[in-house]
């Protein structure tokens, strides 16, 4: 086998780098319209990330415009990393977050969407720190190599084996035979969603920039608020929940079938395996969910518009599907403390952690296609018990799959759940107790955000010790890019030349 091309991996990093200086000067011109001081730090840090991207892309000009699964899986996996790194500078440079490890666990939070955040308060910030860190989220949302990806093609260089990498969701499903094509429909359905739930949370009370911030949050399915109390602050205001409520399920869904909705092919989408149930775990656990809390407990009304009964019905239901979905979704959103609501509901929001979103979807976790095949496979192994000598293979929306596929789930969710115990042991092993170790273990490789014990949804993570918050950031990384991608690399065989 050849040589890794490390001319070309350099040459997309510098390439990455460069799109993220450019992200940064939006975030400059946003200080610099509210007459923010920290406007020039944050043009500094933009400079800085161009320039150094510009230098290694002017440095590795002459590559072999070939990439390999090796290449691939290197591009993304630095590329993260590189982003990370780099994406603290607005932090540093403005003095917002001066403490280095504190800039790269927000900045990987960012990245990764996970949410997690060190900032205990969060509405003094400037404006244009904030709007990076949303920025942040988005951009990790569908993903930079995706993004990469649309433009490879103009470079001389073919994207599929990036997409395949990176692509959110064990499958990475083609709206189009051009996988360029295809980053560029899915980035067009990820921007208007985004500038329409900004319209409609700005309608409905938001100022412009909570509603832009807000947005960018919920569709990356990220979690990062403007306000101290997330949501929370928007307890009286039930448009507002329920507008980002909405758009917490289309994030969580499968972007292809959003794209089939905006051709109006609608049947493709209720007839989707995944699709329906994810909706009934959505359905099923808010429901549930909305009777606990009506019949026992303590939330606060915010419907006073409406008689009494019907406020306390309003109030238990929206913040049943509010935060069911926050957790589903991997959001990270908090319209109450859900962890002080009865027992059986922090016990059933602890399972929802490892639930996930659609594949092809921007929420983490394990993903609903894995589960639903872990179950039929499941299924099948009793029939098989019984039935030795028959051909039972497990279908997904109507067709069988290979033993291939259903292996590879399988070694992921055994993966999944040995990196969730070593990382629980790992944050208990720095003096966490057990409520807050498997918490922030969980959180992080979920990508979810707010957890348990001393990282519940009223507090944050900036009482982890500084080796913790490396961890957490570890844990967030596999977790984004699906394990495999990341764990490959620590092979020695992944490093050989045969």
């Amino acid at each position: 086998m050849p040589r890794l091309n490390y001319k070309i991996i350099t040459y997309i990093m510098g390439l990455l780098l460069v799109f993220n200086g450019g992200f940064m000067s939006i975030s400059s011109l946003v200080s610099a319209y509210y007459s923010e001081n920290e406007s020039l730090e944050i043009l500094l840090a933009a400079v800085v990330a161009i320039t150094l991207g510009s230098l290694m892309m002017l440095l590795t000009r002459n590559h072999i415009k070939e990439l390999g699964k090796k290449e691939g899986y290197l591009i993304v996996t630095l590329g993260w990393l590189f982003m990370a790194f780099a994406g603290t500078m607005p932090y540093l440079f403005t003095g917002a977050i001066s403490n280095y490890t504190d800039a790269f666990f927000e900045t990987m939070s960012g990245f990764t969407t996970t949410g997690a955040s060190i900032m205990n308060d969060i509405e003094i910030m400037p404006k244009g720190v904030l709007f990076w860190r949303s920025t942040t989220h988005w951009i990790g949302g569908m993903g930079i190599i995706v993004l990469a990806v649309a433009i490879l093609p103009l470079l001389g260089i073919g994207g599929m084996q990036l997409f395949a990498a990176e692509a959110p969701g064990p499958s990475a499903d083609k709206l189009h035979p051009r996988i360029t094509d295809t980053a560029k429909r899915l980035w067009l359905i990820y921007v208007g969603f985004t500038g329409i739930e900004t319209v409609l949370l700005r309608v409905a009370g938001m100022g412009w920039f909570d509603a832009v911030n807000h947005a960018m949050s919920t569709l990356s399915t990220g979690g990062f608020s403007t306000k101290n109390a997330s949501i929370a602050y928007w307890n009286d205001n039930p448009w507002i929940q329920w507008i980002i409520t909405l758009f917490m399920f289309i994030a969580g869904m499968n972007f292809v079938l959003s794209y089939f909705g905006f051709k109006g092919q609608f049947k493709k989408i209720f007839r989707d395996t995944e699709f329906k149930w994810y909706a009934s775990f959505v359905l099923g656990f808010s429901i549930i969910g909305a009777l606990l809390i009506y019949l026992q407990a303590d939330v606060s009304i915010s419907s006073i518009a409406h008689p009494m009964v019907w406020g306390e019905l309003e109030s238990a239901v929206r913040h049943s599907f509010f935060q069911v979905l926050a957790v589903i979704t991997t959001t990270g959103f908090v319209s109450a403390d859900y962890t002080m609501w009865t027992p059986f509901l922090t016990i059933m929001f602890f399972g929802l952690f490892f639930l996930g979103g659609s594949a092809g979807s921007t929420s983490g976790g394990i993903k609903v296609m894995r589960h639903i095949i872990l179950i039929r496979n499941g299924i099948m192994e009793f029939k098989r018990t019984l039935h030795p000598n028959a051909i039972l293979p497990v279908r997904y929306n109507g067709k069988a799959l290979s033993n291939n596929i259903v292996f590879n789930i399988l070694g992921f969710f055994i993966l999944y759940m040995l990196s969730f115990i070593v990382g629980s042991v790992g944050l208990a092993a720095l003096g966490l107790d057990f409520d807050t170790a498997i918490g922030g273990a969980l959180s992080s490789l979920g990508n979810v955000g707010p957890a348990f014990g001393d990282l519940s949804p009223v507090n944050n993570f900036a009482g982890l010790p500084d080796l913790g918050k490396w961890w957490c950031a570890f844990l967030m990384l596999i977790g984004r890019l699906e394990l495999f991608t990341v764990l490959i690399l620590l092979t020695p065989f992944f490093w050989r030349n045969r």
